[in-house]
């Protein structure tokens, strides 16, 4: 594997990753630097690079923001964001990954497991961190954690796109973290 296809690799990972924080904001960056064609999109992700797509993220990254102000409303947003963290991760590691060098099934199950399972991953941590948050402080306390996911979700896909390969280094670590904590608490 040469640099470029490990580079690719780890952005789509790492803006999978950030659809753990927010759902809309890695798809607005990617569709942002598809549109200004600062890398190409697969054939069958073109829509992604279109202006419709580009207005779309945007729209729904800042309703999105907004949502998870709203007392209670950021808890059930965690409830649907779960399974559309992992869509969003498994479309934007799809996107990301280089036609030439993988088979279809190949790209779209490592897709899965790779971008939807770190989306997947990193929502259930924030969900949880949100879920004690809100049981500590009556959710009084939701809106820092909603403005860390913000900073997190923006800056994680600006790097993504910066740094790839050292933002999906961290995210990978972050996972199995998350993991670890996730396990720790139910085994005991």
């Amino acid at each position: 594997m040469d640099i470029q296809t490990i580079t690719s690799i780890a952005m789509g990972i790492a803006l999978s990753a950030c659809c753990g924080f927010r759902v809309f904001i890695p798809m607005l960056g990617a569709s942002f630097a598809a549109y200004q064609n600062w890398f190409a999109l697969p054939v069958d992700m073109s829509w992604m690079g279109s202006l419709p797509a580009l207005l779309c993220f945007g729209t729904a990254a800042v309703l999105e923001i907004a949502a998870y102000y709203i007392p209670f409303v950021d808890n059930l947003l965690d409830t649907i964001a779960t399974p559309l963290a992992a869509v969003a991760g498994t479309v934007l590691a799809a996107s990301f990954l280089p036609i030439a060098d993988f088979n279809p099934m190949l790209k779209w199950l490592l897709a899965i497991i790779a971008g939807g399972g770190a989306a997947a991953t990193v929502q259930t941590g924030t969900g949880l961190l949100r879920l004690a948050s809100t049981k500590t402080t009556a959710g009084a306390g939701n809106s820092i954690v909603a403005t860390g996911e913000n900073a997190l979700a923006v800056s994680g896909t600006v790097l993504s796109f910066v740094v790839p390969i050292v933002i999906a280094v961290l995210f990978v670590l972050l996972i199995g973290w998350i993991l670890r904590k996730v396990v720790n608490k139910f085994s005991s």
